[in-house]
């Protein structure tokens, strides 16, 4: 229902940056190729897209941020590139959620909030990146995260502290915000009204030029257009796989290791006795005395602890030694003592007083080192070879590390390279329906990494499987060659003119219903074939259970009784022309359970508009100057079009 309302009343969709306030120091910890880049200072426009209050915002900084969104974007879109995130909108978006975080610190701190040292280093150590393998803050990993990132401690605790502010000043805005009922039932009873009216498309292919575009016109469009044709990074994989058949024959071991072996482990081929055994705790030899009476005169153990509402457990089989460290000695010494079947006299443990009843005894004769031979030649077989296959891993680290070309290293494997053909990011054959060999699945991410001809290791199966990879060739992300896109850009040159036409069309039948024409006759007045008027009569219930909603029937649930809109299709596919003739309200009962859910929804809503009526105000208060012309030096340095 919140979503419904956010679509159908006009609602602002809330605080987008209010989730990024909350993850401390998400902008920080994406830092990649760009943000190392310490150059901004000499662009065009000066060192600082933006002044907030005092706070000046860095043309480094909107360029870390930048990365960080990216890599966020990379998670859902793997080949998405720098240069169709700004054209998405990017810089616009990551910049306003830069500057009004500031904007709520800024104010935050003149009104007297604080984020202290200790406050801030609450937050530090429940950052997973800083936590060593115990799960608990470990300042090596902390000053090591920071290291590989080229970030200071101060930057990472002021970017703390920012977000803490932010916390500070947003939550206290939308925390148990309050609906009025009466607000509350207006809401309510449009959940239950009733449209009817008409749809009617103007498709683009109805209105498309059939010929052309010219050469200068193809060129003009793809120049304007140049980021819809941009081809993901493609990189070309070359590696090879090893287990340990690459160890080739080994040298068995000798009888002297054997006979070694069989010292060693003397007491595991010794005679031995294990026993199993139904066991009973109790607190007191009183206890203990009575239970074993009980056994005496006919009862099982079972039974007897059952009366008393104790519980036996089965133990075993163990040897002696091992019992005696479970209980006691004493009670280790009773318990081999007995019989099978017997019931032991109760002895002291470590836990209180044992009774316990024999189960089962099984008793392995001692072994001579002929009869176990076979068994600890394979045992010291297979530790040497797993031994040796990882000195072969170890050996092969340390020849890359030292500069080896994976030439070499296969050379020395005896192995042929297995080379790819090109991928992209998300694991696809560019341009086929194909995906990259299994084998490279754990190592792909990494591959997009490295730089080209740097080849590294990986452990495809641990300790069975290892993979020597590099990115043999690497092809940046760049926009197709007009000739060897032309025909689609042709036809998306043929669908934009056709859309351009469609819009003016739309305009030109809302005139005619202007004037008095029905909408069957201002669309025949266009003289050419179009889709037939599809007629529309729903209920707000009953849009709001469709999985998605069209936006003609979205813009058609929000405009006034008998007005007439027109909306572009998605994809350049046309316009809409949108009629509402009538919207119905049937009455509502004052007690309706609807109006209290409707309140429930509402709040949020509420809460999201009071807290950021609160960022604005902060805005406004503070003050907010940004720099345009170095906002376009980082966008041009960003996507490579500026020095």
């Amino acid at each position: 229902m919140l979503q419904f309302f956010r679509n159908f009343f006009k609602s602002k969709f809330g605080l987008i940056f209010t989730i990024v306030f909350l993850i401390v120091i998400a902008i920080a910890f994406g830092v990649g190729d760009v943000a190392s880049n310490r150059t901004f200072g000499g662009v065009a426009g000066g060192d600082r897209v933006a002044v907030v209050g005092e706070h000046k915002i860095s043309t480094s900084e909107l360029s870390q941020a930048m990365t960080s969104a990216l890599d966020n974007e990379k998670q859902q879109n793997p080949t998405l590139t720098m240069a169709g995130f700004v054209a998405d909108g990017g810089v616009d978006r990551v910049l306003d959620q830069i500057l009004q975080r500031a904007a709520l610190a800024e104010y935050g701190h003149q009104q007297g909030l604080r984020a202290g040292k200790r406050l801030v280093d609450s937050e530090l150590v429940q950052i997973p990146a800083f936590q060593g393998i115990d799960g608990k803050f470990d300042r090596n990993a902390f000053l090591a995260a920071l290291r590989q990132r080229g970030l200071t401690e101060e930057a990472v605790r002021n970017d703390i502290a920012t977000g803490l502010f932010a916390r500070q000043m947003l939550l206290p805005a939308n925390y148990a915000a309050a609906v009025p009922q009466s607000i509350a039932r207006q809401y309510a009873v449009l959940l239950k009204e009733r449209r009817t009216g008409a749809v009617a498309v103007l498709p683009s292919t109805a209105y498309a030029p059939k010929d052309g575009p010219s050469a200068a016109q193809l060129n003009g469009f793809y120049t304007a257009h140049r980021t819809d044709y941009l081809r993901p990074e493609r990189r070309v994989i070359r590696y090879v796989t090893f287990g340990e058949e690459a160890l080739g024959p080994q040298t068995p071991p000798s009888e002297a290791q054997i006979a070694a072996r069989y010292q060693h482990d003397a007491a595991q081929y010794q005679a031995r006795q294990t026993r199993t055994f139904t066991q009973l705790v109790v607190p007191t030899e009183a206890a203990a005395k009575a239970v074993a009476a009980e056994v005496a005169g006919g009862k099982s153990l079972v039974a007897a602890a059952s009366t008393k509402g104790l519980a036996t457990a089965s133990v075993g089989p163990v040897t002696k030694s091992e019992y005696a460290a479970q209980a006691s000695q004493a009670v280790a010494d009773a318990a081999f003592a007995a019989s099978k079947g017997a019931i032991v006299p109760p002895a002291r443990g470590g836990l209180g007083w044992y009774v316990l009843r024999v189960d089962a005894i099984v008793d392995t004769p001692a072994r001579s080192l002929a009869q176990v031979h076979d068994e600890i030649a394979k045992t010291l077989a297979d530790a040497q070879r797993k031994a040796a296959f990882a000195d072969l891993a170890a050996n092969i680290e340390d020849d890359l590390d030292k500069g080896s070309s994976l030439t070499e290293v296969a050379k020395t494997l005896k192995l042929e390279p297995t080379q790819t053909a090109p991928l992209t990011a998300d694991g696809r054959v560019y341009g086929k329906q194909e995906t990259a060999p299994p084998v490279l699945a754990r190592a792909l991410k990494t591959a997009f990494e490295m730089e080209e001809g740097q080849p590294q290791l990986a452990e495809v199966d641990p300790g069975k499987t290892f993979l020597v990879y590099e990115a043999a060739s690497i092809t940046p992300s760049a926009a197709a060659p007009l000739a060897d896109i032309k025909d689609q850009v042709a036809l998306d040159w043929r669908k934009a003119e056709g859309t351009a036409a469609a819009k003016a069309a739309a305009q030109r039948v809302i005139q005619r219903l202007g004037a008095g024409q029905d909408l069957t006759a201002a669309l025949a007045a266009e003289k050419i074939a179009l889709p037939p008027i599809q007629p529309v009569a729903m209920g707000r219930d009953e849009l709001a259970k469709q999985p998605r909603i069209p936006p003609a029937l979205a813009l058609m649930f929000s405009m006034a009784k008998g007005t007439v809109k027109r909306l572009e299709a998605p994809q350049d596919a046309g316009w809409f022309i949108v009629k509402l003739d009538d919207v119905t309200l049937p009455p509502l009962d004052p007690k309706d359970p609807i109006i209290g859910a409707t309140q429930q929804q509402l709040a949020g809503v509420f809460g999201e508009e009071y807290a950021e009526e609160m960022v604005a105000a902060a805005q406004r208060e503070v003050g907010v100057k940004k720099n345009q012309p170095a906002i376009d030096a980082v966008t041009k340095q960003l996507t490579g079009r500026g020095g």
